[in-house]
């Protein structure tokens, strides 16, 4: 699945064209190199999103076209 589709269904970020943004200024990395929204991601994956001072990495547990509000959080784990 693409980077920027997955932070959308994942509700890292709300809108997809702001994922696909992040991920054009470099502020997405995927396993400690920054991605393209394009960038192809998968179970196992690291994330780390950069906004502004803060930081949020990730680890994907599971990747899905689709997903409800409540089941948003199962696709990932916050590592820190």
């Amino acid at each position: 699945m693409r980077l920027d589709k997955f932070l959308k269904v994942s509700r890292l970020i709300k809108r997809r064209t702001v994922a696909n943004e992040a991920c054009d200024a470099g502020r997405v990395m995927v396993n400690g190199k920054p991605a393209k929204a394009s960038a192809n991601v998968k179970a196992g994956d690291e994330i780390t999103i950069l906004f502004g001072q803060k930081s949020v990495k990730v680890k994907v547990l599971d990747v899905r076209e689709t997903t409800k509000k409540d089941e948003a959080k199962e696709l990932f784990e916050y590592l820190s």
